[in-house]
């Protein structure tokens, strides 16, 4: 019996896991094509030490953290230069939100319990979360994870808020020979489809994409030859903010899931819904 990905060129766009996934899309029967979009992750500590500082000065109205990762980077620079008691206490003085389940339950580790949660893991589903709450004039501190958040920074300063931001860990962009070759790919229809593994890729290929005149293509490609495929609900938002309509995101949100969804996808067409 042949796999559901039978002769389908299928890119990864991540830069983990890459043989195990790999593997699996070899037993379904394609050919595993790797265009990294991740780029280099690296810690800002000094810029984090100083924002640290400030917070520890100043206090905050609000903590916001987006990411469990980022978390544990800022606990662990408070640490390292000193003041982590002090953080603590200012995140437990102020009002706390929290996207995603990993970002929660360490809060609550900590004993911190945050008065507003998204329901679904994604920067809108925060933004829900807050819709009811007052920010005029109030201080809101944002942790980052490498990337920028500007429909979370702008609903906040639409409702009158100041926000400042902590980014414990900062990208570097990903090779430009990749990003065009995977460019050139997507324009001629010689991949089948496009796996993103996490929201940082989505953000760097379409930055790379528009900055250098390919998005009419791009755009025309997914959403007609190319298929795009993301590893959950917030990869499947970035790719959904970048103007890509169709995309395929398993239920279970893991990297071997979205490859036999991909499979399934090709088995029977018909049957298979794209994520909304």
């Amino acid at each position: 019996m042949t796999g559901g990905l039978e002769g389908k060129r299928i890119v990864i766009a991540g830069s983990r896991k890459i043989s195990e996934l790999s593997t699996i899309i070899e037993k379904q029967g394609g050919i595993p094509v790797v265009r990294s979009q991740q780029g280099t992750l690296f810690l800002a500590e000094s810029e984090v030490e100083r924002d640290l500082l400030r917070v520890v000065e100043s206090g905050s109205d609000w903590m916001m953290f987006t990411t469990g990762t980022g978390l544990e980077a800022l606990f662990n620079q408070a640490e390292r230069i000193g003041i982590r008691s002090a953080f603590l206490e200012i995140v437990k003085q102020s009002k706390v939100a929290a996207r995603g389940y990993k970002t929660y339950a360490l809060l609550k580790k900590m004993g911190i319990q945050p008065v507003a949660v998204d329901d679904d893991g994604t920067t809108k589903g925060l933004i829900k979360a807050l819709e009811t709450y007052e920010f005029t004039g109030q201080g809101v501190t944002i942790q980052l994870h490498g990337e920028p958040m500007p429909s979370l920074v702008n609903f906040l300063e639409n409702k009158g808020a100041v926000v400042r931001t902590l980014l414990p860990y900062k990208h570097m962009a990903p090779d430009d020979t990749v990003s065009r070759q995977l460019c050139q790919e997507l324009a001629d229809g010689s991949v089948d489809a496009v796996c993103f593994t996490t929201a940082v890729q989505v953000r760097y290929f379409f930055q790379f994409v528009k900055s250098n005149g390919y998005y009419p293509a791009i755009h025309e490609s997914f959403k007609k030859k190319v298929l795009a495929a993301a590893v959950g609900k917030v990869t499947a938002e970035a790719l959904k903010e970048e103007g890509v309509e169709r995309v395929l995101a398993p239920e279970s949100e893991r990297m071997g899931a979205m490859i036999i969804e991909l499979a399934h996808y090709y088995q029977n067409k018909s049957t298979v819904k794209t994520h909304r």
